[in-house]
């Protein structure tokens, strides 16, 4: 999730922790200890692109970190606050609860989250959630200011740390379903159009949860689509890239190409602009792929010159966007 979200959604569930008597001061930690699991943004400033996109999301985001952390945070706060009448067990459930959430709510991206780094590398990824999803997030978002402005006696606080909390996940659970009954139509048209895959996954598209990007193939490369939750047609359009590995062998052996691989989860291609070999991350997209299926991906990484990858994952994500496009994806996303 963005770092806004965490920070709301961090403080109202301080709010029910403590609720009266503590003051604001629960919502100030609810917000720091949701945000602590980020502090490896500090990476970039020393690492280079495809390490800091491999240490983003690693072991700050695993349950190593959060049994290391949880304590040290509890210990801190339970000596900030002398005295109180709040037990050390109370703190450390409390840290352990908002740094856990935090863990819990990253994997419903695609990105990727490393929960058992250092003991292993895979990373889970539920892909049922935009990493910013209005829908989400305006809940947590709304309920943090009203907490904010209301006196901490207030009645209503009670009703808006709830808010601020159900609504997202009642949210969650619709976006859950959402993510099994895609799953389910695109597996049958994939038999039914008879897709080769050995590996598949669908996500949403930005900002939303109706319209999904669909990617499905194997080591030859892979076939891109997008369905509609409203979509009544039994089949989908398809598209090809092929992953052209043979252009791999002049670059193979730099560690970049190793790293930005197993980054990828296997799911990229590589193509040729100009004379610059680019290596794509499916994961993240396309620019505008439901209006323009042949377009470029997001998350395109020059190989040949690694100094010109700064953000390489933000680097496409809202190229060309405009009124007229935004009607398109919105047409798109009602099934039309």
């Amino acid at each position: 999730m963005d770092s806004i979200t965490h920070i709301a959604l961090g403080a109202c569930i301080g709010e029910a922790f403590f609720e009266k008597g503590f003051g604001k001061k629960a919502m100030l930690w609810g917000a720091l200890a949701q945000s602590i699991p980020d502090i490896d943004f500090v990476a970039s400033f020393w690492m280079g692109t495809a390490d800091d996109l491999l240490a983003h999301r690693g072991f700050t985001h695993s349950l190593l970190f959060a049994v290391l952390i949880v304590p040290i945070m509890a210990m801190v706060a339970e000596r900030v606050h002398r005295p109180h009448d709040i037990s050390f067990k109370k703190w450390t459930l409390f840290f352990l609860v908002e740094v856990l959430m935090h863990l819990f709510l990253d994997a419903f991206n695609n990105y990727g989250i490393g929960w058992l780094i250092p003991f292993n590398d895979h990373r889970f990824s539920f892909n049922t959630l935009y990493v910013a999803d209005i829908f989400f997030s305006i809940w947590p978002g709304i309920a943090f200011v009203a907490l904010l402005i209301l006196d901490r006696f207030h009645p209503l606080r009670t009703l808006w740390w709830r808010i601020g909390i159900f609504i997202p996940f009642l949210y969650l659970t619709y976006c859950s379903y959402n993510k099994f009954s895609i799953d389910r139509e695109v597996k049958q048209i994939m038999v039914a159009q008879n897709i080769p895959h050995q590996r598949y996954f669908t996500t949403p598209t930005p900002l939303n949860n109706w319209l999904w990007y669909v990617v499905a193939g194997n080591d030859s490369g892979y076939y891109i689509g997008y369905r509609s939750v409203f979509d009544k047609k039994p089949g989908m359009d398809f598209n090809f890239f092929p992953r052209n590995d043979s252009l791999l062998n002049p670059v193979d052996q730099f560690e970049d190409m190793q790293k930005l691989v197993r980054f990828s989860q296997q799911f990229y291609t590589l193509e040729k602009w100009g004379d610059t070999l680019v290596f794509n991350d499916l994961r993240f997209g396309q620019i505008l792929g439901w209006h323009n299926p042949k377009e470029k991906f997001v998350f395109h990484y020059f190989l040949q010159y690694p100094n010109e990858n700064k953000l390489v994952v933000q680097r496409g994500r809202f190229t060309g966007w405009n009124k007229e496009e935004i009607k398109i994806l919105l047409r798109r996303m009602r099934g039309d």
